[in-house]
């Protein structure tokens, strides 16, 4: 008897937590799956930012940064330059708030440069475009800071979800092959509570890894209170490295600092530059070690001065303590980057995971509210349909895949104005 008590407060548990926040698992589960290969949508709906026939050597730092400061003469102040991952990659600029979007959450300025011949390319803005709109929806559901909170929440609730779906799927030792089978006989409403249980069992480890990490992401302090870390937070150092030098006529350039850089890590990456901001400012040069999982923001960390050109400070992963090399794999392992093509894949699949788990047990609940009615599955009819599909497919070819692209592009600000209204009046109703 108490054993059927614990076992409906869990039921209730799972299923309460999924019709409150089973829409938003879905579509962070969508969105975060796409935005694993967000480089790659983004090049494929951006070719001119893949370099064709990439030959020779880059051109200067130097040449680089004279090319971005030509474009944007007005941009004064600190500039950080990331570094192709591939010879056919551009060079990326940053500058974090531009005037053009000073007063928005998250919105800098990102400036495309061929890394061979220095021009640039695009100039765009972070949320203008298609895959980055994606990873603010993924991260804060597009609504700045309380969607950034909303979302750890999110992660935290998700967490809840697989840990009560486990409890409720295990059967004991004898009956466990009874939750193996798939009956694909006996009508819609069943198959789908079977893909619901398969597809949970199978997903709710990667699952349970990606919200905890999501979480963490979202409420750093807490992971540097749990690990004793400071200032490992992504993307900052947690340090402000001052020059002391005085100014003079002979400023280091960008190329002669990274130069500089290297010297304690003659095998590392170049990743990333960050210009200094004023006269006291200092170039900071992030490496990366071989050993390191962070492909895109690696920690190890020089900064030269740019009056005297010496090196200032120094962080070096190999020396972080226990708890700041946990927190260092907790973005790589949330995005899969960790884990190589395969563990992206595994990752990108668990994404979607989630909207087909939100659908199957929606039909679920719905069926046993009456709300809908089970039916059979015509087989015969399905196979019909996918026999004429393919031979469409097969008719069509690659001109439909190349008219998909033009109507998604021409659509895309559409989705994005009407997705933006429909978010700005959940938030509203969730404020209230």
């Amino acid at each position: 008897m108490q054993r059927l008590f614990i076992r409906s407060v869990w039921l209730k548990a799972h299923l309460y937590v999924a019709l409150s926040a089973g829409l938003f698992f879905a579509i962070i589960g969508l969105s975060g799956s796409l935005s694993i290969y967000r480089a790659d949508i983004d090049a494929l709906l951006n070719p001119e930012l893949i370099v064709t026939n990439p030959k020779g050597q880059y051109q200067t730092l130097d040449k680089i940064f004279t090319a971005i400061k030509l474009a944007h003469p007005h941009k004064t102040g600190s500039w950080t330059l990331e570094m192709p991952l591939s010879s056919n990659g551009v060079i990326t600029a940053w500058f974090e708030k531009p005037s053009e979007t000073f007063f928005e959450f998250y919105a800098p300025l990102m400036v495309s440069v061929n890394p061979y011949t220095a021009d640039v390319i695009t100039n765009r803005f972070w949320g203008s475009t298609f895959t980055t709109w994606l990873l603010n929806l993924h991260t804060q559901l597009n609504m700045d800071k309380f969607g950034w909170n909303f979302v750890g929440i999110l992660g935290f609730l998700l967490s809840i979800s697989c840990l009560t779906g486990l409890y409720l799927w295990w059967p004991g030792l004898k009956t466990i092959k009874d939750t193996f089978r798939f009956r694909a006989n006996n009508g819609i409403m069943l198959l789908a509570f079977d893909i619901h249980r398969w597809l949970g069992i199978f997903s709710a480890w990667v699952l349970l890894t990606l919200s905890s990490t999501g979480f963490l992401l979202s409420y750093p302090s807490i992971l540097e209170s749990f690990t004793g870390s400071s200032g490992m937070e992504h993307g900052q150092t947690g340090r402000t490295i001052t020059s002391t030098a005085i100014p003079n006529n002979h400023p280091t350039g960008l190329s002669a600092a990274t130069f500089v850089a290297q010297g304690p890590f003659p095998k590392a990456e170049l990743r990333r530059i960050t210009t200094p901001n004023g006269d006291t400012g200092v170039y900071r040069i992030n490496l990366r070690q071989q050993s390191e999982v962070n492909h895109r923001h690696p920690y190890t960390t020089v900064w030269v001065d740019r009056w005297s050109g010496q090196i200032k400070e120094i962080r070096n992963p190999n020396q972080f303590t226990k708890g700041e090399v946990f927190t260092t794999w907790i973005w790589p392992l949330h995005t899969g980057e960790a884990l190589g093509p395969s563990g992206r894949v595994l990752w990108f699949f668990s994404g979607i995971s989630l909207f087909v788990l939100y659908v199957s047990g929606l039909l679920r609940y719905l069926c046993k509210k009456r709300i809908v009615r089970d039916r059979p599955i015509n087989y015969t009819n399905l196979k019909q349909f996918g026999y004429q599909l393919s031979v469409s497919s097969k008719k069509a070819g690659a001109s439909v895949f190349n008219n998909s692209i033009k109507l998604l592009k021409k659509l895309l600000p559409h989705i994005r104005l009407i997705c933006s209204k429909s978010l700005n009046f959940i938030s509203q109703q969730i404020k209230n």
